[in-house]
């Protein structure tokens, strides 16, 4: 049996949650080929591609296509994945004039990809701007506090993170706590932020400190500005408490207890933290293992120091 417009747009939506632009760029061209016409599913999930992977020419170049080769009108789903684009790659005014321009009202998601973005770029001023919009559109989504509260901490701004928290106990707005799992032996480990209540707590954090040691050797340098707390004064604090980030507790659990060599696979309901990101790159070149992370935007593969998304999620 044939394949139609759905197993298409499945499997070019799976690479690109996957981080592989380039296959889900060959699907996309091969379908064409074969008499198979893209619809707006098809660009979604082809733009998201181009997206994760930093693609901003191929994306901006597709994004016309679709409109004046195939008449195929972009609905706000789509402008979201244009400002996203632009904004992972760092052109946070060309993804604020994209925004701007939009023939649509934009919505919570287009605004949220703005916000995103800043927080990746460190752009506080932007970051007001985006967040602004999105305290009046959906007041009780506790994401953008978060998000906005998480920039100024990274620029030591602590008078404006109590701001933020106050405003949330105003609101009665409730952060949702950040949690990570793993399986091991059938069994689900789960972890929060600073947990010390697994039976190998003392090994899993010696691991982590053991590999940090390693890691600096090949050049891994801690970027203190995830810490979101309050806590910077003594360097050795600051590294410990990045021990502590619960994707990074699961990830030292898997290393110690599943067979040599064996894929580690971990789960985090919130976006996994950046010096986690990094210090994932470079545990997976020591350990020679290779690493999947799914957090709430994408699935992460990392091996020999590398990354699928490119640094781009």
């Amino acid at each position: 049996m044939g394949k139609n417009i759905v197993s298409w747009n499945a499997m070019i939506s799976g690479y690109s949650k996957h981080g592989c632009s380039k296959e889900a760029l060959i699907l996309y061209e091969e379908m064409q080929k074969k008499g198979m016409y893209p619809n707006e599913v098809t660009f979604l999930a082809i733009l998201s591609a181009c997206s994760h992977t930093g693609l901003v020419e191929e994306g901006l170049r597709i994004f016309t296509s679709m409109q004046e080769d195939y008449n195929i009108e972009a609905k706000a789903e789509h402008y979201t994945c244009m400002v996203d684009l632009l904004g992972r790659a760092g052109r946070l005014e060309d993804a604020k004039e994209f925004v701007e321009k939009m023939p649509i009202e934009p919505e919570v998601s287009t605004w949220g990809a703005l916000l995103g973005a800043c927080r990746v770029h460190k752009d506080m001023d932007m970051g007001r701007l985006a967040a602004q919009r999105l305290f009046e559109l959906d007041p009780q989504n506790p994401g953008p506090y978060v998000i906005m509260s998480n920039i100024y901490a990274a620029a030591g701004r602590w008078k404006e993170v109590e701001d933020i928290r106050q405003m949330m106990k105003m609101k009665g707005v409730k952060k949702d706590p950040g949690v990570s799992w793993i399986e091991i032996n059938s069994e689900i480990q789960i972890f929060h932020a600073g947990s010390k209540t697994h039976p190998k707590t003392e090994e899993i954090y010696n691991n982590l400190r053991h590999l940090t040691l390693q890691s600096k050797g090949l050049g891994y340098i801690p970027d203190t500005s995830f810490i979101l707390q309050n806590v910077k004064d003594i360097k050795e604090e600051e590294e410990e408490y990045l021990l502590q980030h619960s994707e990074r507790l699961a990830l030292s659990l898997g290393l110690i207890s599943l067979p040599e060599k064996s894929t580690i696979r971990v789960f985090k309901n919130l976006r996994i933290c950046g010096d986690c990101h990094t210090a994932t790159k470079f545990i997976s070149k020591i350990t020679g293992r290779r690493i999947i992370a799914r957090d709430t935007n994408r699935f992460h593969h990392f091996e020999n120091g590398k990354c699928s998304c490119g640094d781009y999620w």
